[in-house]
C-alpha cells in the first residue's frame, strides 16, 4: 500500500455524498488522495491540524454564463473559457460547464469550437459546454433576446448532434414549444443532456418531454409554467419524477427560501436538485455592469438586472448558494455540499465519475465554519 505523505485532521470531510467526523483527509505518495479514520494513521506521519470547517471536493456548476469580467456570448475563445473557468476556481469550484446564452447559429459553433478546443489544451474545470437556448418560449424568455428565440430546425439539431460527439458533456436547455419530443429522444439518445427550461408547457406536455429523454431542468422555478392547484406546470411534473434532476438558484433573490423547502420536502428525489449559480461575467471579479446581446446588465445590491428589473443571471457563489441552503431554507450541510458537488457530477461523463468524489481529479475546497469563505488546501 502507498505510505501516507501527509494528512490534514481538524475538519469534518465530505466525500460529495456523505460527510464523516473524526477522520483524517490524506495524500498519499503518489499523490493520490483519500479518507481515513484518524485513529489509523501512523504515529510518523505528517500532519496538519486545521481549526474545523469542511473539507470538500470542488464544486461542480452546470450553469456559468462567464466570469473573471467575461461573458461567454460576447467571446467564444480559448482565453476567454480560460479566464472564465480560472475566476470560478478561484471562488471554489473546480468543474464547470460554460453556458452559451440564446444566439446566433454562427456564435453556437463557435462556443461549441472554443470548447472542444479548450479541453483538448486541457484548460482546468472546463468539462462540456451548456447551450441554454435559442429553442425556448418568448413567453419564459426571462432575460433571453427574444429576436433569437426560434423553433429548432434540422440544422440546429445537427449542430447540437455534432457537439455531442466532439465534447465529453452537452447540456442543451430546451421549451417544448419550440421542439419536438422526437428531437429530443435524438439528443438523448446521442448523450445530451436533455434540460427543460424557460417554457410555459403545461404537466402534460412536460411530462412527455420527459418520457422523451429529458432528464434535467433549468433554475426550477423560474421561466417557467408555475404550480397550480388545476395545472401543475413544469414545476410540477419535476417535483413528481423521481428521474429528473433540477438545478437551483439558491441567493434568496431568486427562489423564496420557503419555496426551496417546499420543494425539497415535495420531491421525489430531492438529492436530484442540484446548486447552480446561473452566474455572469461578474463572477470572481469587482465589475459593477456587462452587456449581453448588446443590453445593459447592471449589478445592484447582489442581483444582476436588465434596465427594465428583468433578473438577468445572478451574482452569486456556490459558497453563498451553501449558505442560503443551510442557514436559511434549513437543509442539512451534507446534502447541500452534495448539492453542489456529487449530484451535478452524475449528470457528466469523462472528467471523473467515481466516489468518494475526493478520489478523483477534483481538488478540495476547505470550507470555513461561515461557509461563505472557501480556501485550497495546500497539497
Amino acid at each position: 500500500m502507498t505510505a501516507i505523505s501527509r494528512a490534514f485532521v481538524g475538519a469534518r470531510i465530505h466525500d460529495g455524498v456523505d460527510l464523516h467526523d473524526n477522520h483524517a483527509f490524506v495524500v498519499y505518495a503518489d499523490r493520490s488522495r483519500g479518507i481515513t479514520p484518524r485513529g489509523d494513521l501512523p504515529s510518523d506521519c505528517r500532519t496538519e491540524k486545521l481549526p474545523g470547517g469542511i473539507i470538500a471536493p470542488g464544486f461542480v456548476d452546470l450553469q456559468i454564463n462567464g466570469g473573471g469580467g467575461v461573458m461567454f456570448n460576447d467571446d467564444q475563445s480559448v482565453e476567454a473559457l480560460r479566464t472564465i473557468a480560472t475566476a470560478h476556481a478561484s471562488i471554489g469550484t473546480a468543474a464547470v460547464l460554460p453556458t452559451l446564452i440564446t444566439d446566433t447559429p454562427e456564435r453556437m459553433k463557435a462556443a461549441i469550437a472554443a470548447t472542444e478546443q479548450a479541453i483538448a489544451e486541457r484548460v482546468e474545470g472546463v468539462a462540456g459546454i451548456h447551450l441554454e437556448g435559442p429553442h425556448l418560449s418568448v413567453a419564459r424568455k426571462g432575460a433571453h433576446d427574444p429576436s433569437l428565440i426560434r423553433p429548432m430546425g434540422d440544422d440546429d439539431l445537427a449542430i447540437v448532434l455534432r457537439a455531442a460527439e466532439r465534447l465529453p458533456n452537452v447540456m442543451m436547455t430546451v421549451a417544448p414549444e419550440n421542439t419536438t419530443n422526437a428531437q429530443i429522444r435524438t439528443m438523448a439518445d446521442a448523450g445530451v443532456i436533455v434540460s427543460l427550461g424557460h417554457t410555459d408547457a403545461d404537466f402534460e406536455t412536460c411530462m412527455a418531454a420527459f418520457d422523451a429523454g429529458a432528464r434535467c431542468v433549468t433554475h426550477l422555478f423560474n421561466a417557467m409554467s408555475q404550480l397550480g392547484s388545476r395545472e401543475p406546470g413544469l414545476v410540477g411534473a419535476t417535483l413528481a419524477r423521481d428521474d429528473i434532476y433540477a438545478g437551483l438558484i439558491a441567493d434568496g433573490i431568486h427562489v423564496h427560501p420557503t419555496m426551496i423547502r417546499i420543494a425539497l420536502a415535495a420531491a421525489r428525489k430531492s438529492e436530484r436538485i442540484m446548486l447552480v449559480t446561473d452566474a455572469m461575467a461578474t463572477a470572481g471579479s469587482q465589475i459593477t455592469g456587462f452587456t449581453l446581446n448588446g443590453r445593459e446588465v447592471i449589478r445592484k445590491d447582489q442581483q444582476l438586472t436588465l434596465s427594465d428589473g428583468t433578473l438577468a443571471g445572478a451574482d452569486l457563489e456556490m459558497t453563498q448558494a451553501l449558505s442560503t441552503m443551510v442557514n436559511s431554507v434549513g437543509d442539512h450541510i451534507s446534502d447541500a455540499i452534495r448539492r453542489a458537488t456529487a449530484t451535478p457530477m452524475s449528470l457528466l461523463r469523462g472528467f471523473a465519475s467515481t466516489h468518494p468524489l475526493l478520489e478523483t481529479k477534483l481538488p478540495p475546497n476547505y470550507l470555513q465554519d461561515d461557509l461563505t469563505t472557501v480556501v485550497r488546501l495546500p497539497i
